[in-house]
């Protein structure tokens, strides 16, 4: 049988930050299955400028030696390339809705999520009123634009509506630190969360992987906080920067985040939930949730995070192979959802 022909969509047209950030997580995918005879891989590369490029790698080299090419050019190109299916590794929001629903265009399937459930699940104000509508408890706040004024009493988190990997999140505890933290995060987007602070606790990430129709709650990675040096998490704790102004990944050490032993009570429950708000936001394939444990136990929602780059240092990969999913079972189980039958 011939291999699957896969386009990597790496990227972003946005800014460098978010087409870097995806340029990690493709090379990172494309490396773990290089040597798979079943997949024929097909890089496409947008940049922020808009334009396209089709490297045979992600190389700086490579990339550069590529052709640009407009979007009508593109498409024309991708037409003739018999793409049986997309893996989207673009993490800005027109990466993770306009480009989704070009692939809709033109009738090439891609694993993930759709483009509607991809917008309203960045906003993260969105997100948080349908999942609280399906029953699942959230932190309350208050949607602001520039100019409005909090009205919550500190302790609060603001944070930007549509950003991730924690750019723009403060934690404010007296009501003097609120104009700094407001410019911060309007520094990112121009709605903020206002939301109650959730005292300590822990904090978790909890996958749905979606096989053969049933979600299958994968094991928890929990985070390291502490209710008095490290109360919520920032984005050195997700993402560093080299000497040369590149991106990588922290460290993933067993210090900062780890794989929740599956007999832990919270499993479940968090799982539950998990399963909860995968329905309520209509999302298919794979999801992915962070949660904020009380100290009496009680989780609450924070935000959706609907991104599995079939990466090993993803998240979801990790919570997969903690339970002996493979990487190359993990990304056939999205594959087969994606196609069905077809292949």
């Amino acid at each position: 049988m011939s291999p699957l022909r896969i386009l990597h969509l790496v990227g972003s047209a946005y800014n460098d930050f978010y087409c870097d950030l995806s340029r990690l997580y493709a090379e990172d995918c494309l490396a773990a299955i290089a040597e798979d005879s079943c997949y024929d891989s097909q890089i496409a590369y947008i940049t922020p400028d808009g334009l396209w490029r089709f490297p045979h790698s992600l190389s700086q080299e490579d990339i550069a030696a590529a052709e640009t090419v407009p979007l009508f050019l593109a498409i024309e190109f991708l037409k003739k390339q018999n793409i049986d299916i997309v893996i989207p590794q673009m993490f800005c929001i027109p990466g993770m809705t306009h480009y989704r629903a070009l692939f809709d265009l033109l009738q090439i399937p891609y694993i993930g999520n759709t483009p509607d459930i991809m917008a309203l699940t960045a906003h993260k104000a969105r997100a948080k009123a349908i999942v609280k509508a399906a029953g699942v408890k959230v932190p309350d706040g208050e949607l602001l634009r520039p100019g409005d004024i909090p009205t919550i009493t500190p302790p609060v988190v603001i944070k930007p509506v549509s950003s991730d990997n924690s750019l723009g999140v403060t934690l404010v505890k007296e009501v003097s630190e609120y104009d700094a933290a407001l410019k911060k995060a309007f520094a990112y987007t121009d709605e903020v969360i206002v939301e109650e602070f959730v005292e300590l606790g822990r904090e978790v990430r909890c996958g749905i992987l979606v096989k053969e129709g049933e979600l299958i709650g994968l094991p928890l990675e929990e985070y390291l906080v502490n209710s008095h040096s490290k109360p919520i998490r920032t984005h050195a704790d997700k993402l560093q920067q080299t000497a040369e102004g590149n991106l990588s990944f922290s460290a993933k050490d067993n210090i900062k985040s780890w794989i929740v032993d599956p007999s832990d009570p919270l499993t479940q429950r968090v799982q539950e939930i998990a399963k909860k708000c995968h329905k309520a936001l209509g999302c298919r394939h794979y999801s992915l949730f962070d949660f904020r444990i009380d100290p009496h136990g009680q989780p609450w929602f924070l935000e959706a995070g609907l991104y599995c780059s079939f990466a090993p240092k993803s998240v979801i990969s990790s919570m997969a192979k903690a339970v002996g999913i493979t990487l190359n079972e993990l990304l056939m189980t999205a594959i087969q959802e994606t196609l069905g039958s077809k292949k």
